[in-house]
């Protein structure tokens, strides 16, 4: 393994699962602007995640779509009048 390659500042970070708000504590070194008080009452960075292990289809069992972004919507919404013309 080469040496001085690996970061060294790891701190704690919640990562919170914003399809069904499941959060989690793991070390990191991802930088946030969001923070978020613990169930140990300390504050720590905060990480939105759109899927984690608890809403991916792979992991449940379910299928899903997973539309965070509206992309249905604005996709209907630009070829809106094409649609129309059509049918």
């Amino acid at each position: 393994m080469k040496k001085g390659i690996h970061p060294k500042d790891y701190r704690f970070v919640v990562f919170q699962d914003m399809s069904n708000g499941y959060q989690f504590m793991t070390k990191s070194t991802v930088n946030s602007k969001e923070k978020i008080t613990w169930e140990d009452g300390k504050e720590y960075p905060l990480i939105k995640l759109e899927i984690s292990n608890t809403s991916h289809p792979f992991f449940t069992g379910k299928m899903k779509l997973v539309d965070t972004a509206g992309r249905v919507d604005k996709f209907k919404n630009r070829y809106k009048k094409h649609l129309e013309a059509k049918s």
